[in-house]
């Protein structure tokens, strides 16, 4: 059986961007994976850091046991997420235990550090994959397969200096919408903190309309999560595409971004 692992920074991160594509491998007999980095403790103004995590954990758990994942304990707390080789011998360990074969992660530059330090770590441990004499925190043997990774949409569909940011390819969500909502749901916590710390309001409304914007962004989808492809340098083939692959017409390459990349970066 195939496998996808998400690797992200907080509990919630997955729902509001990658559930939705994890729910349709799923459909398609992949093994999906669910793995937060950070434990959430700074997401609340009401309750203290241990009595936080502890919450979010279970919202974390329950969540993934609704999209019907496999549930990977977080590492460290909150704004301490940091590149640094003891985590990333603890992310390359669920990589090689996972087998995953697409490993979804944040966006390369995102509005806050510990999501690009979560993507740096997924990177480079889904490169350490095959690599038998790095060594992995539990021990874990290195796997001979290609992996793949993608990265999310950054939140607010813009990078840290505001510059809108397009997808490469549009997973089309429109059939587990409402998996992916309930997925969301269990993070209730969460309420009160994104409305008192973002002025979010109303998380679900929130991840409603940046699936529907995104969905816009495709040209043909009503709700959408969209993806921009690593490098195959020491990943895999150079046209390895296994998400196109396994979703087929539900997952909408761009032709302008593929033909974009040939342009140098000036």
């Amino acid at each position: 059986m195939p496998s996808a692992l998400a690797i992200f920074a907080h509990p919630d991160d997955i729902e509001f961007v990658a559930a939705g594509t994890l729910l349709m491998l799923a459909a398609r007999g992949w093994r999906i994976h669910y793995f937060n980095l950070c434990d959430g403790c700074c997401g609340s103004v009401e309750t203290d850091a241990a009595a936080t995590a502890a919450i979010r954990l279970a919202e974390a758990r329950e969540a993934a046991g609704l999209l019907g994942a496999l549930f990977h304990p977080p590492l460290c707390h909150d704004l301490e997420l940091t590149y640094s080789v003891p985590l990333l011998r603890q992310v390359a360990a669920v990589v090689r235990e996972s087998a995953a074969e697409i490993v979804l992660t944040h966006a390369p530059l995102d509005y806050m550090e510990d999501h690009m330090a979560a993507s740096r770590l997924a990177v480079t441990a889904a490169f350490a994959h095959g690599i038998p004499n790095f060594a992995t925190d539990p021990p874990r043997a290195a796997v001979f397969h290609d992996v793949a990774v993608y990265h999310a949409m950054p939140h607010g569909l813009r990078d840290p200096l505001r510059r809108r940011v397009r997808a490469g390819s549009y997973v089309d969500t429109g059939s587990v919408h409402q998996r992916k909502r309930l997925a969301l749901a269990a993070h209730a916590s969460q309420k009160a903190w994104l409305d008192a710390s973002q002025g979010m309001g109303s998380y679900l409304l929130a991840m409603d309309g940046m699936s529907r914007e995104v969905g816009r962004l495709s040209g043909r989808f009503q709700h959408a999560e969209g993806w921009r492809r690593h490098l195959h340098l020491g990943l895999g083939k150079t046209d390895a595409d296994p998400l196109k692959d396994a979703l087929g017409p539900d997952c909408h390459v761009d032709p302008d971004y593929e033909q974009g990349l040939e342009q140098p970066n000036r």
